[in-house]
């Protein structure tokens, strides 16, 4: 390990992307220290502070803003504006035509993707910064924003564009990491948010007695368990043997090796655990513009934990496993392409035949893939309603998933550019 970080540094090119993304980072974080103007923010801190922690709704949205909401920053809204429109941007793909078109365009057609991504970003950042701001002028917070010497609609105004600048910055920031940087950016962002709370989540979990510093150790010893089995199941592969034809090209006879077609346990990474947060992070969204209506933050906290979160945790979870893997791994594109360049599978036909070998194989590796993601994203909501300690709350399994996955990646596109960097020493000498 300490090896490939020395050669990534050694190499002009990936250590100038290794900084643009330790740079963009850095300045993220330090933006979510940065106060709303127009709000009286030390008046605001303690108030909003006890509604964290009495809603599990509100503490949902700050989780996932890397505790920028607490402290009321142009940050507050976090990546989650983003997430959701890629969301409802890929959904649509699957039953809008034009969108289907575009995204067999290739580059032509991800890049005008993109540009509505970006716009539908901009109007849900819109949508959460009103309801934000009739939370934070509602009277269950008890704050006196006529205390500013400033029109009410004015002071609005500015708390509003402030946030929407802030998400549309992060968005800005996260493509940037994902173009110029290393990893995805997205993933990044709320792998930042999630290392940010975990000081003061150990220290809150040790607390002062003997009970809680065995729980904290217990904690910490579970999740080294924990760890090599996510990675584990993470780089599992079900291979399909692949035979090639022997055929001439004018002189030279090719083909006729066997190879095989990786088939990762779990497609699709973390990202059904990202999407299955934005779906059930929505309603806490809506709750926002209704403080005052008990029923509206009753759902919407039943939604954030307990046992409705549990069971729709599981639901989407798998959901999205299906649905992302579906939209990365086309079997049929992978049996046409098979038959192109003379492959087959040895015992199964070529064409419709091997793209339903290779479904099913599919749909046979998704499930178990889905189940162990769904259980390490569940157990630990649950351990924490019966503990209550702070930090199986931030080093949950959702937040392990997330963190573990996003360094494998990060990894792997670091290892990805030093090969190709070999690859053009080779030539070059």
């Amino acid at each position: 390990m300490f090896e490939s970080v020395s050669r990534a540094l050694r190499v002009a090119d990936v250590r100038k992307k290794i900084a643009i993304t330790i740079g963009i980072l850095l300045i993220y974080r330090l933006g979510a220290y940065v106060p709303v103007p127009g709000i009286p923010f030390q008046g605001m801190l303690n108030q909003f502070q006890t509604a964290l922690d009495d809603q599990s709704a509100l503490a949902l949205l700050n989780l996932f803003s890397g505790g920028a909401l607490a402290r009321v920053s142009v940050f507050s809204l976090g990546i989650m504006p983003y997430i959701t429109a890629q969301i409802i941007l890929q959904m649509l793909q699957a039953v809008v035509p034009s969108l289907q078109t575009l995204s067999k365009e290739g580059e032509a057609g991800q890049r005008k993707i993109t540009q509505y991504t970006r716009y539908l970003t901009v109007g849900l950042a819109l949508l959460n910064a009103v309801g934000y701001l009739f939370l934070f002028q509602s009277d269950a917070y008890g704050i006196d924003f006529t205390a500013i010497d400033a029109p009410i609609w004015l002071t609005s105004t500015i708390v509003v564009v402030t946030m929407v600048a802030g998400a549309v910055i992060i968005m800005w920031m996260g493509e940037v990491i994902t173009q110029y940087g290393i990893g995805n950016g997205m993933s990044l962002i709320i792998f930042c948010n999630i290392m940010s709370g975990l000081p003061m989540s150990i220290i809150s979990s040790l607390g002062s007695d003997i009970s809680g510093i065995l729980m904290t150790v217990g904690v910490i010893l579970v999740v080294l368990v924990v760890i090599p089995l996510i990675i584990y199941i993470e780089r599992g592969q079900r291979r399909i043997p692949i035979q090639y034809a022997k055929r001439v090209v004018g002189r030279r006879v090719m083909g006729g090796q066997s190879t095989y077609l990786p088939i990762k346990v779990n497609t699709a990474g973390v990202i059904p655990i990202i999407f299955a947060s934005a779906i059930l992070y929505f309603p806490a969204q809506i709750a926002v513009f209704f403080p005052t209506v008990d029923w509206i933050q009753a759902v919407a906290n039943a939604i954030s934990s307990g046992w409705v979160n549990w069971i729709l945790s599981v639901v989407l979870i798998v959901v999205f496993a299906y649905f992302y893997t579906s939209m990365v791994f086309n079997p049929q594109d992978t049996a046409d392409q098979l038959r192109r360049q003379g492959g087959f599978i040895p015992g199964v036909r070529p064409g419709a035949a091997t793209a339903r070998y290779i479904q099913r194989t599919l749909n046979r590796i998704t499930l178990p893939g889905a189940l162990f993601l769904a259980l390490i994203a569940v157990v630990p909501s649950i351990l924490f309603t019966f503990t209550n300690n702070a930090l199986i709350q931030a080093f949950g399994g959702t937040s392990i998933l997330i963190m573990v996955g996003v360094a494998l990646d990060t990894i792997t596109q670091v290892e990805s550019q030093l090969k190709t960097h070999d690859y053009d020493g080779l030539f070059i000498r």
